[in-house]
């Protein structure tokens, strides 16, 4: 089957074809703690090569996953069959007001241009320097500033993509489409959606509310709808001025109860870092600091600066004007992967399952309450950190050859009480094959059997990255490396 499939690909795409041992490895593996070892990778030159990629695929039957860099915490972009490189497709455009940008893009090149024009794009990955706009799509990412400015579905006007019928579409320009996706809209049961102001979980049919809308489902199936090829995105006018206040706490409580309050001075991001990555900082904290807040404002400075000093019980350890300075600060906060990684022996770290649930933001000391429940149970600890104001931590936890059986435990237990919380079991990294089984519990049957139909209208044979967000057995802890 395989050189069936290798010889149809030869004589049909232009772009380069590989299935040496060297570059199945690479691609087996992505940011997450898992591996899975493709067939066939192929780096596609241009859309023809995506469509003839998925006529071949879709004859033999074998999966086909898009990947963008690699950045993926849950392993979204891993599969078997023919894995699609889309590095090729680099293209930037910039107007007024959006930027037409090709998959392959990074997100740190789309930066550099932007900047030049004075201009931004909203959501910021704390990976942003090296993720594509593919994979940012593909999780519907967001990072700090989506507290002020929403995640990438909040942010995209338009996008081109080849669905599992080969077919390039367009949305929402295609109205047939289009109106077919409207029609699973108003069968949604929203109250089983996640009552979150970020949801990277399950197909987003509930930002669908009109034709102009449509593009959504798109952002944050993972790849299992369309192999995206661009998108129109939308950019901002950079602001004046910022400021930033790193707010130290003696409680953690103290400080997660004051989120609500801040929250209410509307300001671009309330961010937490926890005491374990604090120590890897090079600064001085005051003795006992358990935890800090960063608070930025990007208008209205002054009068920010007043509601939030009236809010608030914690320490202001610094308030940064100077660019330079706050993008040092910010390096810091964008480094707590790194830091928390650097911080646990290899040995003691369990692979990323649990690390990005988000509540309504009156819930978020529940969260810390019910990680202390776990660490007492497991015998585990964690590190936090994330986006408070989302009421979104990322959670790393810690444990002496912690098995794997017990690491499914810990995520039901978790879960389950997310979902009690009106909370989402991902906000911004994506279900992948650490989350997919539990899609069905987030959203309940009905909604779940609309997944389902949206799934068969754009890939009726189940050959784009199978096993993602509609998932018929369990993947939690299949295919983890070892650890």
């Amino acid at each position: 089957m395989k050189k069936l499939i290798l010889k149809s690909l030869k004589s049909k795409i232009q772009g380069d074809i590989f299935s040496s041992k060297e570059f199945k490895e690479f691609y087996s593996v992505d940011a997450s703690s898992y591996k899975i070892i493709p067939s066939i990778v192929v780096i596609p030159k241009h859309e023809k090569d995506v469509i003839n990629v998925i006529r071949i695929a879709k004859k033999f039957k074998t999966p086909v996953t898009a990947r963008g860099a690699g950045t993926g915490l849950v392993g979204s972009a891993l599969n078997r069959g023919i894995i699609l490189d889309m590095q090729k497709f680099d293209q930037i455009r910039i107007t007024k007001k959006y930027a037409i940008i090709g998959s392959g893009t990074i997100k740190g090149k789309i930066d550099k241009e932007l900047e030049r024009a004075k201009k931004f794009f909203p959501p910021n990955p704390s990976v942003g320097s090296y993720c594509s706009v593919g994979g940012m799509l593909g999780n519907n990412s967001s990072g700090s500033r989506s507290l002020k400015y929403g995640s990438v579905i909040d942010n995209v006007e338009e996008i081109t993509f080849v669905d599992g019928n080969a077919r390039k579409i367009t949305l929402p320009k295609n109205k047939k489409i289009s109106n077919e996706i409207i029609k699973f809209s108003k069968l949604v049961e929203s109250k089983k959606f996640p009552n979150t102001s970020k949801n990277s979980s399950g197909y987003r049919i509930d930002k669908v509310k009109s034709i102009e809308d449509t593009h959504k489902i798109i952002i944050g199936s993972e790849g299992t709808l369309g192999v995206i090829l661009s998108a129109k995105i939308k950019i901002k006018e950079m602001p004046k001025k910022r400021i930033l206040y790193i707010i130290g706490y003696k409680s953690i409580y103290v400080a997660v109860r004051e989120c609500m309050k801040i929250n209410q001075t509307a300001p671009t991001a309330i961010e937490f870092m926890d005491e374990l990555t604090l120590h890897q900082i090079k600064f001085k904290f005051v003795k006992n600091t358990k935890c800090v807040l960063y608070v930025e404002y990007d208008e209205d400075i002054t009068k920010k600066e007043k509601e939030l000093q009236s809010v608030i019980t914690g320490r202001i350890i610094k308030k940064l004007k100077k660019e330079q300075e706050i993008e040092q600060w910010w390096r810091y906060r964008d480094l707590s992967l790194y830091y928390s990684l650097r911080t646990i022996k290899k040995e003691k770290r369990v692979p990323h399952i649990i690390e990005d649930a988000a509540v309504p933001l009156k819930n978020l000391p529940k969260v810390f309450s019910l990680l202390n429940e776990i660490n007492k149970k497991y015998r585990t600890k964690c590190i936090v950190y994330g986006h408070a104001g989302n009421g979104n931590v990322h959670v790393r936890l810690i444990a002496d050859r912690i098995k794997t059986k017990i690491i499914k435990n810990i995520a039901k237990e978790y879960f389950n009480e997310i979902i009690k919380l009106q909370g989402t079991i991902t906000a911004e990294h994506g279900d992948g094959l650490a989350r997919s089984e539990f899609v069905k519990k987030q959203y309940g049957t009905q909604n779940y059997r609309i997944f389902k139909e949206i799934k068969k209208l754009f890939d009726p044979t189940n050959i784009l990255n199978p096993g993602k967000i509609i998932s018929k057995k369990s993947t939690i802890i299949s295919n983890l490396e070892k650890f």
